[in-house]
């Protein structure tokens, strides 16, 4: 029982939450912007865990998908679905019962935030096969990890504005970027076996891509923000372009360790964003 839990843990990566903070940071900035600060103690217990729930039912089913790639790849191979120690029925069960606990969560909300989170679930469950047919993969991701900003203006206001919209897209703009360093770490092996990647379709322009990605979305941000009217909000984004300009030392040289470093950090620029935008509506 005890290491059929462990599988399960690390099944959902529970031990790498910098994956579910990438998601939690947006949404969570999300809603504070649409409710002009504190959204209340329910939506954001709902968003939180909703978000973790969903982002783990994700990599049950981006495991099962990939499971005949990721034995290929160094830093994938021994996943429990792909070592075959979790059988495809059971993570898709799992998978499934984590689903479900988080649309229970979305049935205390609005009728059009439920509205919403069926165009996210779709959107999630394309992703893990947009990697063999789409040249960049990692947009398809960027859609699926900024939905939760839609759904907290839905949440909160019963509607879904511009700034909502806009702010989904410098979002995407983001993941395109951190994803993009994380599939350099699997460049060679994903080459190999034939894998889609944003990486690769960049080829040699991908640290320039991923520096303009960065700064897409912190101009997105400030200007829908207004950002240079606002001091606090204004230094949350310098904090986290701050850690952007950092990223490319750590990326310039293409390394494995120094892609997966950055990667791995991501959470922090958003975190970044995030204190900026509940500092200014304190």
């Amino acid at each position: 029982m005890r290491e059929k839990l462990a599988l399960y843990l690390d099944l959902i990566r529970w031990n790498r939450p910098a994956g579910w903070l990438l998601l939690l940071w947006p949404t969570l900035a999300a809603l504070w912007v649409a409710a002009g600060g504190f959204p209340g103690w329910h939506l954001l217990g709902v968003f939180t865990l909703g978000t973790i729930l969903m982002r783990s039912a994700g990599c049950c089913l981006n495991d099962v998908a990939d499971r005949n790639f990721d034995r290929h790849v160094k830093r994938t191979a021994e996943r429990p679905v792909t070592s075959g120690r979790i059988s495809v029925k059971e993570a898709l069960g799992f998978g499934a019962l984590l689903a479900l606990l988080a649309f229970g969560l979305v049935l205390s909300l609005r009728a059009e935030t439920l509205a919403w989170s069926f165009a996210a679930l779709a959107v999630a469950l394309a992703y893990p096969y947009a990697k063999r047919y789409l040249a960049m993969p990692q947009a398809v991701l960027g859609v699926a990890f900024s939905f939760g900003i839609p759904m907290a203006f839905a949440a909160v206001t019963g509607e879904v504005p511009w700034q909502a919209w806009a702010l989904l897209l410098g979002n995407l703009f983001w993941v395109l970027a951190y994803d993009t360093e994380y599939a350099m770490v699997d460049r060679d092996d994903d080459l190999k076996i034939g894998m889609k990647t944003s990486a690769i379709t960049l080829g040699e322009w991908d640290v320039p891509a991923i520096m303009i990605f960065y700064t897409l979305f912190i101009v997105i941000w400030g200007v829908v923000l207004e950002a240079l009217q606002e001091p606090l909000l204004g230094a949350g984004l310098a904090a986290a372009a701050l850690q952007a300009a950092w990223h490319f030392l750590l990326i310039k040289d293409r390394n494995r360790e120094g892609c997966f470093q950055a990667f791995r950090l991501n959470h922090w620029v958003g975190f970044a964003v995030f204190v900026g935008v509940v500092l200014h509506y304190l």
